[in-house]
């Protein structure tokens, strides 16, 4: 395995009726204090009426922002800057999923930044600092809660991008997994794709020695599997959602990946493609990650062969690794179709001519992947597998 660092900062909450404890942890912080959130959802549950009454009961003046959109807009960033600034923000609380907290870290340091925030986005500009923040978890999908990671969508230029600073961990996150119940199905296939892709990404790696990662990887993504059809029979299934929440979190606060150098190219892909159509994420994800699988496999067949035995339970009796390789991939597939998950770009209306823009669009920073190093032409080729 590589030589490596790690540190994660972030304090874990987690169980039921934990958001109670946001009363402790809000004493640590100022009187100002900017709530952010997506849709009604939190309003109609009830988590709303809560937060706000803990807040309120501390003393803090609460200023808002509110509709934060599922691919998280720049201009929702910089709506949030500015009320930091002319409020004198000390601390804010992201209430929502990956969405609502990757873009509650953008304002967070936008709000220390002298500048544009899309210049830090695009590194064109390094943070020095940023407001304190924590969350409280909705949506078991992205990991948002537990990393230093985000993606700011700029509507105007297209655009869908990823960054990370070691100044956008969380303070503290809050997992209570009841607060998960009312995520409707088709959100919670999205989400369990997402967190089997964070999985697969960093799965998929040139390392040695990496036993302890692999089992790591290869027991989240079979726990995912079996769990997601009892949560979709009862999506009011505190166990199931209770082990998709933990699951989201560890699949990428980075103890899966320590000493290893995951691909990331899929995801690279389909911010390309959403950043022009508006997809959902795990949607465009079940759909593109088989077909980057199928373009890349020869690179290493034994790895492939390795997630087909020890995810999905295939042996390669008479067949060629080849075809043993393909097996896990298809099994993959199939696994995704099953639960409800997309399989086609077409499904979203998304047209052959659109696809030349969206290959463009993934080598904005040059070639990518570290599985196997991509261009736009082999963007193209994965695009047309999944069209």
């Amino acid at each position: 395995m590589n030589t490596f660092i790690f540190k994660n900062p972030v304090e874990l909450i987690f169980g039921k009726d934990t958001v109670s404890k946001l009363a402790d942890k809000v004493k640590l912080y100022g009187n100002n204090v900017l709530l952010v959130y997506g849709g009604g959802s939190i309003k109609s549950n009830g988590l709303y009426d809560q937060v706000t009454g803990i807040l309120k009961e501390a003393g803090k003046n609460v200023f808002e922002v509110s509709g934060v959109e599922p691919n998280p807009r720049l201009t929702t960033v910089h709506k949030g800057v500015k009320i930091c600034k002319e409020e004198n923000i000390d601390f804010i609380l992201a209430v929502g999923g990956g969405s609502v907290i990757d873009c509650t870290k953008a304002i967070a340091v936008g709000a220390k930044f002298d500048g544009d925030m899309w210049d830090v986005i695009t590194k064109k500009a390094v943070p020095t600092d940023a407001l304190p923040f924590g969350t409280i978890l909705t949506l078991a999908a992205t990991g948002s809660e537990m990393n230093a990671g985000s993606v700011i969508t700029n509507w105007e230029t297209n655009e869908k991008l990823g960054w990370g600073s070691p100044f956008s961990f969380p303070q503290f996150s809050i997992l209570d997994p009841q607060n998960t119940f009312t995520v409707p199905k088709n959100q919670t296939i999205y989400g369990s794709v997402d967190i089997m892709s964070h999985v697969i990404e960093d799965y998929f790696h040139h390392g040695t020695n990496t036993k302890v990662q692999d089992r790591f990887c290869e027991s989240v993504l079979k726990t995912v599997i079996e769990t997601i059809p009892t949560v979709l029979e009862n999506l009011e299934d505190y166990d199931g959602r209770e082990t998709l929440m933990y699951s989201g979190t560890m699949a990428l606060n980075g103890f899966l990946r320590m000493g290893t150098l995951g691909d990331w190219a899929t995801h690279n892909i389909e911010h390309a493609v959403s950043a022009i159509t508006d997809i959902p994420h795990g949607g465009g994800l079940a759909i593109i990650f088989p077909n980057w699988m199928k373009h890349v496999m020869n690179e290493n067949l034994d790895r492939f062969c390795q997630f087909a035995k020890n995810v999905f339970d295939i042996e390669q009796g008479t067949k060629s690794k080849e075809e043993w390789a393909l097996s896990g991939i298809n099994a993959l597939r199939e696994y995704w179709n099953s639960i409800g998950a997309p399989s086609r770009l077409s499904d979203f209306g998304i047209t052959k001519d659109q696809l030349p823009e969206m290959a463009e669009k993934t080598v904005r920073f040059g070639n990518f992947g570290r599985f196997k190093e991509l261009n736009k032409e082999d963007a193209l080729q994965i695009l047309e597998a999944s069209l």
